[in-house]
């Protein structure tokens, strides 16, 4: 068969991509190593996870927060079986619903491994050994990640799992112990902590979510204390874990060099994700990923080395975000019909979907220290909310950081209630350029969480926020 375009890989980078080559015109193909469409994000990252954080939450707020609105339960219990089954119905649902657009827009695809035998030519291995060869003018590659294994600590999948068996446990663990303080790791150890786990979190750097503004990691994990116990081994270097029956010890070394052992029945290991690229048959093409990272060199275009061969999402530079990787796929198919697209890498925003959400976009204020800009900051608490009041969601703030001398946003960091929604009205300011005092003078309905963003845009404006 031959085709204008073939994707390798199937998750939001992949799909999206190969639908915007469909609607330009293009005859597209992809193919996909599982049954099932999606990838990592529809089937065991973003989207389940997302399922079991809100059944988790709506059981936390049964537990400790329906009291005071005046709501008295008894005898609450968790169902994990239904829990993780409502889980895999949210999944089947996603997968159904790409399946349909694939169909939609007359995309063919492919069950199987690909794999280049030249830079026109893939051959699709099948899971039952036999193998069909497709021919295309371009290929996208977007094979996403996996968890990445830490040498001197082998994953059982049983007791030592990572973030995919953490899905599907069957019990809530007695202490979880994660090791990894970043995104995954705090989604996960707040999905067990919400259901009555003790959760150890230890980490080898001196803050969690360090990817982040600072203060916002500082005040998640003072919350995450406060409202869920989870405890926090910052600065502590992990040197081991073995799985003994229903027993899993891990060791560490805290800042001092000094022994710290932790016992749990089971153990996370979320320690970051890893540019998925085994079985591609990069060396037949010429194709060398680099050695630090794994991830594939392209250029501005997204182009590999390979004229005509293209790359995207988790298995190339910047942030592992399914948001990232669906900009990507977009902008590579709109390159290769002639279009001028334009990906604005520092307004991909970043979120972490705990609660409080913490979400970010831009510049933080270290970086700009670090840059040496000048700039104002403007912060609101969502202690002084109207809204977050009536909710009890009164944890976090909202930070706008804006140029000295324009007054253009060039960063915005929130933690609190629906922080991920909200962070979107930042991006579209910042991508419009807006100044602070754009924002402080639009009207924001009241009562809600959005006023925090304008109240801290006042902030930083000559410290006009009204109601702080």
């Amino acid at each position: 068969m031959q085709y204008d375009v073939i994707v390798i890989g199937s998750g939001p980078g992949g799909y999206v991509g190969a639908i915007r080559c469909a609607q330009l015109g293009l005859k597209t193909a992809i193919i996909e190593k599982y049954s099932a469409f999606g990838g990592t994000c529809l089937n065991v990252g973003c989207i389940p996870s997302k399922a079991l954080l809100d059944t988790s939450e709506h059981f936390h707020n049964a537990a400790h927060n329906f009291g005071t609105h005046g709501i008295s339960l008894s005898d609450l219990k968790i169902d994990v079986k239904q829990m993780i089954a409502r889980k895999d119905d949210v999944i089947a649902q996603n997968v159904a619903g790409i399946s349909f657009l694939f169909k939609k827009n007359k995309i063919d695809s492919y069950e199987g491994v690909g794999s280049f035998i030249d830079k026109n030519t893939i051959k699709v291995t099948k899971n039952d050994g036999t193998t069909e060869e497709l021919k295309a003018k371009n290929v996208i590659i977007a094979t996403g990640s996996k968890p990445t294994a830490l040498p001197f600590l082998p994953v059982d999948k049983k007791r030592i799992i990572t973030s995919t068996e953490a899905l599907n446990l069957t019990e809530v663990p007695k202490h979880l112990i994660v090791i990894g303080g970043g995104v995954i790791g705090l989604e996960l150890g707040s999905v067990y902590a919400r259901l009555g786990a003790k959760v150890s979190v230890v980490e080898y750097a001196k803050s969690i979510i360090g990817t982040m503004d600072g203060g916002l990691g500082k005040e998640l994990q003072r919350v995450l204390k406060k409202s869920l116990g989870i405890e926090f081994f910052l600065g502590h270097k992990v040197t081991g874990a073995t799985a003994k029956g229903k027993t899993v010890t891990v060791t560490a070394e805290d800042a001092k060099g000094q022994a710290v052992s932790l016992e749990g029945d089971y153990c996370i290991v979320a320690v970051g994700r890893s540019a998925y690229t085994a079985g591609l048959g990069l060396e037949n093409i010429g194709i060398q990923t680099e050695e630090r990272t794994g991830k594939i060199p392209v250029n501005a275009h997204l182009e590999t080395t390979v004229p005509g061969v293209y790359a995207i999402g988790d298995v190339v530079k910047g942030a592992m975000l399914a948001h990232k990787a669906e900009e990507e796929g977009t902008f590579v198919a709109e390159l290769i019909v002639g279009q001028k697209p334009h990906v604005d890498y520092n307004l991909i925003p970043g979120v972490v979907y705990t609660w409080p959400e913490v979400a970010s976009v831009g510049q933080t204020e270290e970086q700009l220290k670090e840059a040496g800009v000048k700039f104002k900051a403007g912060s609101f608490s969502f202690k002084a909310s109207g809204r977050a009041k009536a909710s009890g969601d009164t944890d976090g703030f909202v930070k706008v950081l804006a140029h000295a001398d324009t007054d253009e946003i060039l960063g915005v960091h929130m933690i609190g209630p629906r922080a991920a929604d909200m962070i979107a009205e930042a991006v579209v300011a910042m991508e419009f350029r807006a100044s602070a005092e754009d924002i402080g003078r639009i009207s924001h309905a009241h009562p809600t969480y959005t006023e925090a963003f304008k109240e801290a845009a006042l902030a930083a404006t000559a410290n006009r926020a009204i109601h702080a």
